[in-house]
């Protein structure tokens, strides 16, 4: 309390340096550390002396000594800089998405109208509007306009039971295009999905010349939306169970229903879908309703279906059961859970670890691929809920999911 300040000062300087060595020692010079630990016992012999004008003078020299024991790094330079920003953010992001949110687009149309899948539409070019307009709907609604001219003579390859062989691809690992496989000649690339082009005029193309397309005939000519991109909550199924009428993600893996009639997707992909039954339940469909043990189930989600009210008019029939299907190249047909009246799907409630089951049906009932026609999916296949439609802007599906 009575200690006077040169001398408190004087002292923790010394405490300081010999901190300094403690902490440094591995990057400092043994003739350093040798030179540090005089000039301490200089300051404390001047402080034990009491003379002010050495303790000040030793002291000096102890700071001096400090402060040029390590090289002086290069401050680091505006490129340096902003690459150090830009690799933190892509290290953060990717943790976000492997671990909390992960981006998705819808790629189908199967959850309209509670979000839209990629979706083409024919419109002739002299009905295109004008650049700017064009550049301002691809920016808040995802719209390209696409026009694709046949480049050579080509007969299409056909798939039983009468499709024309057209796969998904993707550019860049973001994009998503497809290919026109022929008989006589390379994969014509098109500029969009297949399911968009499909719509868009190529099916008409196709059908209208009996598969031989002239070289300089029009494809397809018009729109094409892109798909909600939503962002997935993959972190709440590992604290809560999934709710019944939640719109949910979940991969294909082993969902052999799924990979025997969805081809170019294949393993891995990913469906969105609503949940409509949980572990223990029992699914069936008096329509326009869907009964979930025995009663009309009564989720906000599962009703807006059911009424078909206002947008929802696309299901003016509400549920109905899964549509028959062409059989395949050896004339056998890929079994189906709701098919037709009487028909149960019920769900595992007591399974080994991963195995517990769930239903995923689509909003858009007349146009969706789910468990009316493949069964259930399995606990381990869950990614998570869909949380947020991040974009396009304008089709009023911005926002929080429900």
């Amino acid at each position: 309390m009575f200690t006077p300040k040169w001398k408190k000062e004087a002292q923790h300087l010394v405490k300081g340096a010999k901190k300094f060595v403690d902490y440094k020692r591995d990057l400092l010079k043994p003739e350093r550390i040798a030179e540090i630990d005089s000039r301490r016992a200089d300051l404390a012999a001047a402080i034990k002396s009491k003379d002010l004008a050495d303790v000040n003078e030793a002291s000096k020299q102890l700071r001096a000594i400090c402060e040029n024991s390590l090289p002086h790094e290069k401050p680091l330079g505006w490129f340096e800089e902003n690459v150090e920003v830009m690799f933190v953010a892509i290290v953060i992001a990717l943790g976000l998405r492997a671990y909390y949110l992960q981006p998705f687009r819808i790629p189908t149309g199967s959850m309209q109208p509670t979000l839209n899948g990629i979706i083409g539409t024919p419109l002739a070019k002299n009905e295109w509007p004008g650049l700017p307009v064009r550049l301002w709907e691809k920016v808040m609604r995802g719209r390209s306009y696409v026009s694709v001219v046949n480049d050579k003579d080509r007969h299409v390859a056909i798939l039983p039971p009468g499709r024309p062989d057209i796969r998904d691809t993707q550019m860049l690992h973001f994009f998503s295009r497809s290919v026109l496989i022929s008989r006589d000649a390379e994969p014509l690339k098109l500029p969009a999905p297949a399911s968009a082009c499909l719509s868009a005029g190529l099916k008409s193309a196709i059908m209208q010349n009996g598969g031989f397309l002239e070289k300089g005939i029009k494809l397809c000519e018009g729109f094409v939306d892109t798909g909600d991109l939503v962002l997935v909550d993959k972190f709440s199924y590992h604290f809560r169970k999934p709710k019944r009428g939640e719109v949910f993600v979940f991969d294909t893996i082993d969902i052999d229903g799924i990979q025997k009639r969805s081809g170019p997707q294949g393993a891995g992909s990913h469906y969105i879908k609503r949940l409509c039954g949980v572990p223990g339940d029992t699914l069936a469909v008096q329509s326009p309703n869907l009964i979930v043990n025995g009663k009309i189930a009564q989720e906000p989600g599962i009703q807006r279906v059911i009424r078909g009210e206002g947008a929802y008019s696309i299901n003016s029939g509400g549920y109905g059961f899964a549509s028959p299907e062409d059989p395949d190249a050896n004339g056998k047909r890929l079994r189906q859970f709701i098919s037709k009246s009487g028909d149960n799907l019920t769900l595992a409630a007591t399974a080994r670890p991963g195995m517990r089951e769930y239903a995923a049906l689509g909003d858009n009932t007349g146009n969706s691929l789910d468990s009316r026609y493949w069964g259930s999916v399995k606990e381990f296949n869950l990614v998570g809920p869909a949380l947020f439609s991040l974009w396009p802007f304008t089709t009023g599906h911005w926002g929080f999911i429900r």
